[in-house]
């Protein structure tokens, strides 16, 4: 029985990939600091938990073991991360390294943090230029990007058979910061109205784990060097999520849509400038086809949002969402504009 092994598989796409794995077969070990975020559904299909740190490279050792024939590697934030693992990564049949698309720029140079939004002309594909690596911390707006960008450098001059995935929004059961709450939230408190900035046209390609997970599962199958974006089959609008939100919750709400409002009211997680959309065509020339589109694949998050939210909202209400329920600027605005 072949093995793979998630490192930092706690999250949205370890599960959603342990899961798909271990439907076909495989047998699945996940790496993780918190027994506590260890998904139940995976344990009942055979996934096996270990507590392990990433980032300490005598635990990584020894949760490797004698190897592995599927490395995916979901908390690979640095140079130094993709280091660490190159002597894995080359006793490995097939590595997957989950990296970002904020390693891409327009032609000013602007990327997906920075202050000053970027412009694409179009969808993004994987030729379109990127940051400078650098060794900034990965932590910040500037060394995000960066940092992946020279992980990806670091796996893919390493001589191995290194799939780096650049996926987008990513959403999914687990996810440490579910940007749907944004949304589920609101419904779950009966908000009437919903007010969105830009009058809710705002695109910014949202990332199925499940989907993600279906591209693990092709590259899994056909080791290479090569880079791929990942993202759903369709980009839709802050309106378009919104309704899909609010529909799965069986909730309607009066949408207000306004071109800007003071104080950062009506603004999301997905709200940007200029529409951020990705390539996939050549994930789906390997093979690749989606499980679903957004709409069709963020039904069960929304549903484990809501029914996580009745019994403990502490992982919920993140640092992430500070400032994004303030009903008595929403309510204020609202009353001012008639």
């Amino acid at each position: 029985m072949a093995r793979a092994l998630i490192l930092g598989g706690t999250g949205a796409i370890g599960r959603a990939t342990a899961l798909r794995l271990l439907e076909k077969g495989w047998r699945v070990d996940l790496t993780g600091r918190s027994p506590r975020r260890f998904d139940s559904a995976v344990r009942d299909a055979g996934g096996r938990y270990v507590c392990s740190d990433r980032f300490d490279d005598a635990q990584l050792a020894a949760v490797v073991g004698e190897g592995a024939d599927l490395l995916v590697d979901c908390v690979c934030y640095s140079a130094d991360h993709a280091s660490a693992l190159v002597p894995f990564a080359r006793d490995a049949d097939s590595t997957v390294m989950v990296s970002s698309k904020a390693v891409y720029v327009d032609e000013w140079g602007r990327h997906s943090n920075s202050t000053e939004p970027p412009r694409f002309d179009g969808p993004i594909s994987e030729s379109q230029r990127t940051m400078a690596p650098s060794n900034v911390d990965y932590n910040s707006r500037e060394g995000y990007g960066a940092n992946k960008l020279a992980a990806e450098n670091v796996l893919l001059d390493c001589g191995a058979p290194v799939s780096v995935l650049r996926p987008s929004k990513i959403h999914g059961v687990g996810s440490r910061r579910a940007r749907e709450w944004y949304f589920v939230r609101r419904v779950l408190e009966r908000r009437p109205v919903v007010v969105l900035a830009d009058r809710g046209r705002g695109v910014d390609h949202p990332s199925s784990a499940a989907n993600l997970a279906a591209l693990i599962e092709v590259v899994a199958a056909q080791p290479g060097r090569r880079v791929l974006n990942s993202a759903d089959p369709d980009a839709p609008s802050v309106l378009e999520i919104a309704r899909a939100v609010a529909a799965e919750l069986g909730h309607q709400w009066r949408e207000v849509l306004v071109d800007d409002a003071p104080g950062g009211v009506g603004r999301t997680p997905w709200s940007v400038a200029h529409p951020i959309v990705l390539d996939t065509s050549a994930a789906l020339a390997l093979g690749y086809r989606p499980v679903g589109t957004y709409s069709s694949t963020v039904r069960a998050s929304v549903s484990w949002l809501a029914e996580g939210a009745l019994v403990d909202r502490s992982d919920l209400d993140d640092d992430f969402f500070d400032g994004s329920f303030n009903y008595a600027a929403e309510d204020a605005y609202l009353a001012a504009s008639g």
